[in-house]
């Protein structure tokens, strides 16, 4: 049996480029009949490492960020671009800006048993689509009971203090190596992409991949 290519992708569940990125690049594997041919694997990356555990008001976290008034225009841009891949956003429903690393530890405890993706998947609609706050921690017992995870257990993985520093080793090294946005690929080991790219750049990596395959 052929070896799937790996696809490393690090990304943050609230990142809404990550989420379209995502889509895009799943459009572009089932496009090339690729999607059965690669095996991915999510790593942590958080874009607000400093965030409170309890989170803060979204509006007011994007006014400090971007300048006062951004926060519809940046909304805008982003459904726009969204549309083409499929993602919907529902940004009445995003008020909060919220502390990342449990789901991380989520994602990470869901990819023991190959359900990484599922897991992320589930995350990006609770929190850009549903409103949930994934930040807390029964927000996101709840989120792995809905994906037929045992409640005590996923529990006892966001309490892990093991499991937590491994998410704070995997986001030291991604910065490390240099990784200073999301959402970037790391394509069987060699080739980087960064950012949510088009299907059209998508064709390009996939051809060069095979190509230094043969």
């Amino acid at each position: 049996m052929q070896e799937k290519m790996p696809i490393a992708i690090v990304s943050d569940v609230v990142c809404p480029w990550c989420f379209i990125g995502k889509a895009r690049l799943e459009k572009a594997l089932e496009t090339h009949g690729l999607t059965d041919r690669v095996a991915i694997t999510w790593l942590p990356y958080e874009l607000n490492p400093d965030m409170p555990a309890e989170g803060m008001d979204r509006t007011a976290y994007l006014d400090a960020k971007f300048g006062p008034g951004k926060r519809k225009e940046i909304e805008i841009r982003l459904s726009e671009a969204a549309l083409e891949s499929g993602v919907t956003f529902n940004w009445s429903k995003v008020t909060r800006s919220v502390n990342t690393r449990m789901a991380h530890m989520l994602i990470a405890a869901a990819s023991t048993v190959q359900r990484g993706s599922d897991m992320k998947a589930a995350l990006f609609k609770a929190y850009f689509q549903d409103g949930r706050d994934i930040g807390d921690i029964d927000t996101l017992v709840a989120i792995a009971v809905e994906q037929g995870f045992d409640e005590q257990a996923a529990r006892d993985e966001l309490t892990n203090d093991e499991l937590r520093e491994t998410i704070i080793g995997l986001e030291a090294h991604a910065q490390k190596v240099g990784v200073t946005g999301v959402p970037f690929f790391i394509i069987d080991g060699k080739l980087a992409v960064s950012g949510a790219q088009t299907g059209e750049v998508w064709a390009q990596v996939f051809q060069q991949v095979m190509q230094g395959a043969e």
